[in-house]
C-alpha cells in the first residue's frame, strides 16, 4: 500500500522539553511525581513510569521528592501548595501555556472579564482558570448564554484549538453584545502548521490515519479537521488498533500524528501499513 506522511506531525518543542526534563530528573534517583500525565500519550507515560515517574491525581498523593509540572501547566495555588510541602519542583510547562496564563492574568488586572475558548476539562484550560479570580470557559455557541451583557470581555483561546473554531466562536460572541472586546491570539503556531499539513494530505489520499492519544486535545482536533475533508479518517493510538478492514479497497493512505506522539509510533505504523496487501 502507498503511504504518505504529513510534512508536519509528531512531537512539538514543548513535548520534547517535558520528556527531556522528566528523563533528566529521573536519573537523580529521587522520587519523582507528575500531577496528571506529563503528556497525553500512554506509550510515553508507560515508558517514563518504568523509569520511576509516578503519575498521581492529587497533591495529597505526593510524598517526599520532586514534583514535575507537566506540559499543560498548573494553577499558581497548586504550585504554592507544593512549595509549602517542602517539595522540589521541576517545571515542564509549555512556554505557550505560560504565555496564555500571563495574558489572561494581565487582561483580568486590566478590568476585563476573561473568556477562554476551549475545553473546560482540559488541564491546560484548568491551569489558566486557576490563575484567575473569575474566568469563563466557552467551548462553543451553546455556552454563549453565560456571557455577561455589555461588559469588557478579554478573549483568549486554548493553544491547541483550530483557528477556524477560534474565529467562529469569536464571531458568535460579537453577536451577543458587549461593551468592549479585546481578542488575543494565543493559538500554538506549531499546532496550526500540523493542522494545515494534515488537511493538505487528507485531501489527496483514500484513507487518513491520525495517530496519538485518545485524550490528546491536539490529536483529537487533527482528527476532527481531517474528517471534514476525508470521512475515511481514523484516530488510532498506535498500530495495535489497526484493522485491515479500514483500508479495504483503498490504495493511498495518509498519516499524521499529534504533538505528543513519538516518532517510533509513526515509523512503526508506516512500516507495517506499507506491507499491507489490499484487495479490491
Amino acid at each position: 500500500m502507498k503511504v504518505k506522511v504529513a510534512q508536519k506531525c509528531g512531537f512539538c518543542h514543548g513535548v520534547e522539553n517535558a520528556i527531556s526534563l522528566a528523563e533528566m530528573v529521573l536519573t537523580t534517583g529521587q522520587k519523582v511525581y507528575s500531577l496528571g500525565p506529563i503528556i497525553h500519550n500512554k506509550d510515553i507515560v508507560r515508558q517514563l513510569a518504568q523509569k520511576g515517574l509516578k503519575t498521581v491525581n492529587s497533591i495529597g498523593q505526593i510524598g517526599e521528592g520532586t514534583v514535575l509540572i507537566r506540559s499543560h501547566g498548573l494553577a499558581p495555588k497548586q504550585i504554592a501548595m507544593i512549595k509549602k510541602m517542602g517539595l522540589k519542583i521541576v517545571d515542564a510547562t509549555c512556554v505557550l501555556v505560560k504565555r496564555l496564563q500571563k495574558i489572561a492574568i494581565q487582561l483580568e488586572k486590566a478590568g476585563y472579564k476573561v473568556v477562554i475558548i476551549g475545553d473546560k476539562n482540559h488541564p491546560e484550560v484548568q491551569s489558566v482558570v486557576g490563575s484567575l479570580n473569575d474566568a469563563l470557559v466557552v467551548s462553543g455557541p451553546k455556552d454563549l448564554r453565560k456571557l455577561p451583557k455589555n461588559k469588557k470581555l478579554g478573549i483568549v483561546c486554548q493553544t491547541t484549538q483550530s483557528a477556524e473554531h477560534f474565529g467562529q466562536v469569536v464571531a458568535s460572541i460579537i453577536k451577543e453584545g458587549f461593551g468592549e472586546l479585546k481578542v488575543i491570539n494565543t493559538l500554538c503556531k506549531e499546532a496550526q502548521k500540523r493542522q494545515a499539513s494534515a488537511v493538505q494530505l487528507c485531501k489527496s489520499v483514500d484513507v487518513m490515519f491520525v495517530l496519538g492519544g485518545l485524550d490528546s486535545a491536539n490529536t483529537r482536533k487533527l482528527a476532527q479537521i481531517c474528517k471534514k475533508y476525508n470521512f475515511k479518517t481514523y484516530h488510532l493510538q498506535n498500530w495495535k488498533e489497526f484493522d485491515k478492514r479500514m483500508v479495504s479497497g483503498k490504495r493511498k493512505a495518509g498519516i499524521t500524528a499529534g504533538a505528543s506522539t513519538p516518532k517510533w509510533v509513526i515509523d512503526e505504523f508506516v512500516s507495517n501499513l506499507e506491507r499491507v496487501k489490499v484487495k479490491n
